[in-house]
């Protein structure tokens, strides 16, 4: 890749107008750090907003960190730049800014695309990337992808945590403990790598036949406690794990095998390090005040220079780096004027008296429109716990512009009603099904996130009632549940294995279970067939976001703890038919209407002993309806209903109509005699 010109890097007045006005979606190609050749010599040349401020500098490897080196001329608008000849690429650096007051401090570079490994602070100059590319057939493939009638299945993970290297420690505990000890229980030592995860993590999510994978915030973070949640370097792949190409090949890998990748976005706010964002200019700059409950400071969407700061930066990763989606974390917290204060007097209201953040919800529609726009593939995710009305609608319907949200509410009442044991369960069924009143009102993703299995929470699995077969029984129930369901699926690491243990930022998850223990073998294969044959399937997706792919056959049966519907395609022979027994009972002869009369053949059950269950199953064996009514529909279908378990029945041909005349034939002589 050439070299950049001065010219082509240079701030222009028009740059400054658009990036003051809030529209300059693609600062980063010249903000920041940018290797050119000027007058026959290479280095790079440096620019940052810094407005108000009597002067700044650049300095780091190049000049022996000396301040005065390398000092920045105004341009306008509080825009600084500077040309630094022999500047090259791996050099670190920061800006020292001197205030009008006396103040004078170090500041990592906003637009930096590189830093140093915590707890180092200093950005790293990038040459342009000579990454190639591989993943031209799945860009093309995915240029206008219709994720509301396409298999969406989200596979959460965190980097840092999804597997992690022994350290000397765990292998000094492991031989002290002799041979029931393995040093891969506690295993607390290095990253895997970015080219670690491209080798294993990566097959591994197609193998478990996932179609997305999304990632915790990936940008570079000082505090590994943070999960990645509290940014500095809002442009930097956080050096970890690797270099920015190798995130490249990681997300590449990705995409040739047919895997969309999403990030994890933090517009909400941002920490306080010293070196970071945070009163840039000694004053609240990028911040317009600090978040109540988490301890950092919020972004001041009022101001464009920072709206083109966060939209370029969304615009960044789906460009640069190909990512196919964006899930903003904590959009209630950037909607409500008081969110997260309860005190009165600190209460803040809007014109109208209310307390809807009119700026935050201009950002939001400002950036999802330009978004769309510029990549109409992009999956727009919002993480929003609140009944906000119309956030997954466009914005000149009045909406926020999502493509989909989180549906917290289904993911609270399903986790509660999980929790009940099983002669209680009968009074909480409505928690199961209240999701009917409005589970078509958005485009909802049903979420089983990392939130909930931290913080005392416990794992999803230890949230089961019973001995160990029930709790298994029921996570495989839980899975099913949510793979039927109306709506998007996510699920985050570990859930796939049934771990017991919560999740732990600074240790890998214990996929040794599954080599060990049969129990949680045959739970991840379970997981993996569930999502093949969700893959498989259209009724399960193709109408996932309209009341047309569902409709109840019966939510009411609060007795026996049984839901079932039926989930539809565009012809008869995609729809399956969906009964869960949420009780440890076995029904036999249980009688279920259904909307098509003729042969069903039970497609899926997770009550298979192979995936652990009691062998409650009818195989291959041909189910036919008979002309008693039942549950609305004119016939109905006999069946064995397994404890604990789902089970999914698809529809495979009509009777003839022959065979229908006798039956009703049949069944007048009945009722005539």
């Amino acid at each position: 890749m050439s070299l950049a010109t001065e010219q082509s890097v240079h701030i222009t007045s028009d740059d400054a107008f658009l990036f003051a006005e809030g529209t300059w979606y693609e600062s980063y190609n010249k903000l920041g750090a940018h290797e050119i050749e000027l007058n026959g010599e290479k280095g790079f040349f440096f620019s940052v907003w810094a407005p108000g401020v009597r002067a700044v500098y650049v300095v780091g490897d190049f000049n022996d960190w000396h301040i005065g080196a390398h000092e920045l001329h105004h341009v306008c608008n509080g825009v600084w730049e500077c040309f630094v000849a022999g500047a090259h690429a791996g050099q670190a650096y920061k800006f020292f800014i001197e205030t009008h007051s006396g103040l004078s401090f170090y500041k990592a570079d906003p637009y930096a695309r590189f830093c140093e490994v915590r707890p180092k602070t200093a950005s790293i100059l990038q040459a342009p990337s000579t990454y190639t590319w591989s993943d031209a057939a799945y860009r093309r493939s995915h240029a206008h992808f219709d994720a509301l009638h396409k298999p969406l299945n989200i596979f959460e993970c965190h980097l840092g945590s999804w597997k992690r290297k022994p350290s000397d420690v765990d292998r000094q505990q492991a031989e002290q403990q002799g041979e029931n000890q393995n040093w891969e229980w506690t295993c607390r030592g290095d990253y895997y790598s970015y080219n670690d995860l491209t080798r294993e993590l990566v097959p591994y999510v197609k193998k478990m036949g996932y179609s997305h994978i999304e990632i915790m915030p990936i940008m570079e973070h000082p505090f590994d406690g943070s999960w990645g949640y509290q940014i500095t370097g809002y442009y930097a792949p956080t050096s970890r794990f690797g270099t920015p190409d190798e995130f490249k090949h990681f997300i590449d890998a990705c995409h040739q095998e047919g895997i969309g990748v999403i990030l994890d976005w933090v517009p909400g706010g941002f920490c306080k390090d010293a070196h970071g964002l945070g009163r840039f200019n000694g004053e609240r700059l990028y911040e317009l005040g600090e978040h109540p409950n988490w301890g950092t400071y919020m972004f001041d969407f009022g101001r464009g220079e920072v709206r083109s700061f966060l939209i370029s930066n969304a615009s960044f990763w789906l460009d640069e780096y190909h990512v196919d989606g964006i899930r903003v974390d904590g959009v209630s917290s950037m909607l409500y004027l008081n969110f997260g204060i309860d005190d009165p007097a600190q209460k803040k209201y809007n014109a109208r008296g209310t307390e809807e953040n009119d700026t935050a919800v201009a950002f939001l529609r400002q950036c999802n429109t330009a978004l769309s726009r510029r990549f109409p593939y992009v999956l727009l995710i919002a993480e929003e716990s609140t009944a906000w009305p119309l956030v997954s609608y466009p914005p000149e319907v009045g909406g926020l512009g999502f493509h989909f949200k989180w549906d917290m509410g289904w993911m609270n009442d399903t986790l509660r009603y999980i929790q009940c044991d099983f002669p209680f369960r009968c009074g909480a069924h409505n928690l199961l099904t209240f999701t009917t009143m409005y589970q078509f009102d958005e485009n909802f993703i049903l979420p089983l996130s990392h939130d909930e299995v931290v913080h005392g929470k416990c794992s999803l699995i230890r949230r089961q009632p019973g001995d160990y077969w029930r709790q298994f029984a029921g996570m495989r129930a839980l899975a099913l549940y949510q793979m039927t369901h109306a709506g998007g699926k996510l699920n985050f690491m570990g859930n796939e294995i049934a771990q017991f243990i919560e999740w732990r930022y600074y240790e890998g998850i214990q996929y040794f279970l599954p080599e060990h223990y049969e129990s949680h073998r045959a739970y991840q294969h379970y997981i993996q067939e569930l999502n093949n044959f969700y893959n498989k399937h259209a009724a399960l997706w193709i109408e996932a976001f309209s009341s047309k792919g569902f409709s109840w056959i019966d939510a009411d049966n609060n007795g026996q703890s049984i839901i079932s519907f039926m989930r539809l395609g565009h012809k008869s022979t995609d729809d399956v038919l969906v009964l869960i027994n949420f009780s440890v009972e076995v029904y036999h002869n249980f009688r279920i209407g259904v909307p098509h009369a003729g042969y069903w053949q039970e497609a899926f059950s997770s009550d298979e002993l192979v995936f652990g269950g009691s062998g409650v199953v009818h195989g291959s064996a041909w189910l036919k309806t008979d002309l008693e009514p039942a549950h609305g529909q004119p016939q109905s279908l006999v069946m064995d209903i397994p404890p604990l378990a789902g089970v999914i029945v698809q529809f495979k041909r009509r009777f003839s109509q022959a065979t229908l005349k006798a039956m009703q034939d049949e069944m007048r002589a009945r009722l005539g005699a």
